[in-house]
């Protein structure tokens, strides 16, 4: 009897390592959705892009996203057309947005223990080759070695030189968006 509950011990000590190394270390994903929301009186407008990368060190907090911009996709191809045009993105001279940011209460996520853990994240954003520091928070959800990580902040557009004066982009397009973003992370 002693000897069974011996290997029993020994089974669920290693059934348990072995989950805690499945999301500890570098994690990564290709499956991150990022959507931004403009609202006017004049109209909404919503963006969605599923082609940004993403890593987080579960050890040390830090992250990167990489965000192709012209893979934004629009409801209307002449708000595409107007987003990637050198009058608002430059997608062509600007074709990446990125954040390098740091979870700042890393003692306060678990990533071996399955739960909903809220994050505080610092770092930089850079949008149309302007940096700017960005403090937000993230729900970091941790199941089996799934790790998905949510937020929804706010980017104020001229702070990242992204200004209309006059016509018509000026009264369609908030001077803020809303941006939400999704990801689904697996250990590499």
């Amino acid at each position: 009897m002693k000897r069974i509950s011996f290997i029993l011990s020994i089974v669920l000590i290693s059934m348990s390592t072995s989950t805690i190394a499945q999301v500890s270390g570098k994690l990564k994903t290709t499956k991150t959705h990022i959507k931004f929301f403009s609202t006017t009186p004049a109209e909404d407008i919503e963006a969605n892009n599923y082609a940004s990368v993403s890593t987080i060190n579960t050890e040390t907090g830090d992250g990167v996203f990489s965000v192709p911009m012209q893979s934004f996709e629009f409801e209307k191809a002449l708000m595409q057309k107007h987003f990637n045009s050198d009058n608002f993105l430059d997608t062509k001279a600007f074709p990446t947005a990125k954040l390098k940011g740091k979870i700042t209460n890393l003692s306060e996520v678990d990533f071996a223990k399955d739960g909903t853990y809220l994050a505080k994240v610092t770092g930089d954003l850079t949008i149309k080759g302007k940096t700017n520091p960005i403090t937000e928070s993230a729900n970091i959800t941790v199941k089996g070695n799934t790790v998905s990580v949510s937020s929804k902040f706010n980017i104020t557009l001229a702070d990242y030189g992204i200004e209309f004066v006059k016509g018509k982009p000026a009264s369609n397009v908030a001077k803020t968006v809303e941006v939400t973003v999704h990801s689904e992370y697996q250990p590499e």
